[in-house]
Formats: structure tokens, sequence, C-alpha cells
């Protein structure tokens, strides 16, 4: 992850950052996908361009999602649809998440863990606080993050014209898969 990519989380984990003992863990592969199940079109897209940081002593996350390298809609059209007409990625080009696990697991401790991520959720400059139920992976490959997630499109100023709502669902049911790997910088 370049240098550029870690600022905007630079703030989220400031104490982190000077903790001589803490190490932060950062997305080493990851996919976000998204479905729009309507009764006239199913539009499913992904991206595996999300960076991130995790700190797992203090169980703080941050991730950014740049909205743009979304692939695998239906039509070039589509795509450029979504990007200028509902997530105006020239004005907002990244979705991201951050915020802390709930639950007081020991990230360092390999293991399967159900967990909940609460923090402030951002799509198209409109940021929602959010709980997603998680499950957590932590082996020798590092700490493996999957959730399932709906977005209410109208939470974050998404609006769908009358004459394409039977064609886009008013709820996408967003899949995430992250791995987070010790990162090569050290703070």
């Amino acid at each position: 992850m370049s240098i550029r990519a870690i600022l905007p989380f630079a703030l989220l984990f400031s104490a982190s950052l000077f903790a001589q003992e803490r190490q932060l863990l950062a997305v080493q592969r990851a996919e976000v996908s998204f479905v729009s199940d309507a009764p006239m079109e199913r539009i499913a897209a992904s991206n595996s361009k999300a960076t991130g940081l995790l700190d797992p002593a203090a169980r703080q996350f941050a991730v950014k999602i740049p909205v743009a390298d979304f692939v695998g809609f239906n039509s070039p059209l589509q795509r450029e649809h979504f990007n200028e007409n509902y997530m105006a990625t020239a004005t907002w080009p990244d979705a991201t998440f951050q915020g802390r696990i709930i639950e007081a697991v020991d990230l360092t401790v390999p293991g399967e863990h159900s967990v909940r991520a609460k923090g402030a959720f951002t799509i198209r400059g409109v940021e929602r606080e959010r709980i997603v139920p998680c499950r957590v992976v932590v082996s020798s490959e590092g700490v493996r993050v999957t959730a399932t997630l709906d977005v209410a499109l109208e939470d974050h100023g998404i609006r769908i014209p009358r004459v394409v709502q039977q064609k886009i669902a008013a709820v996408v049911d967003v899949k995430v898969d992250a791995l987070f790997k010790l990162s090569a910088s050290k703070p």
C-alpha cells in the first residue's frame, strides 16, 4: 500500500502510529461486490482495489474503496451511468468505512470470531453510522474479514429516477472479503 493511500487513515490511527509496540495490518487483497436485484434487471459488479488498515491491538480499522474501479456491469453504458449519474465518482471518488470492532477479541491469536464492526460508512459524501456483522478469521495468512450488508441507496442521497425504478433496486446487497497482513512499512 502506498503512502498516498495510507494518509487519509493517519488521523484514525494517530495514537497507533506513534506507539512503538503497535503493528498495523494493511489490506493485502480484497473483493467488494454488490448486486442490485430489481424486478426487471439484475446488476452485479465487483472491485478488487480496496485499501485499508487494521490496528489489531485497538481493534480499529479504516477501508477505502475507489468507486470508479467497480467492473462487471451488464454493459459499458451501465457502468458509465453508475459512475456519472448515481455515484458521481468525479465528485466523490471513494466509499469509506472506518471504526472499531465492538467485541473484545484478540486479533493476534489464531481463531474464528463472529464480531460487529461499528463505524462511519460513507458513500457519495453522506456518512451513516453502521453496525456490520462480520466473520473474522485470524491465521498465519493474516486477518481475513468477510461481511454482507444491505445498503439503502436513499440513505446516501442516491436518487433513482422513476423511469428506471424497475431496473435498479432501492436496497443493494454488498459483500466484502478482505485479507489484512502485516504492513511492510513501520510506524
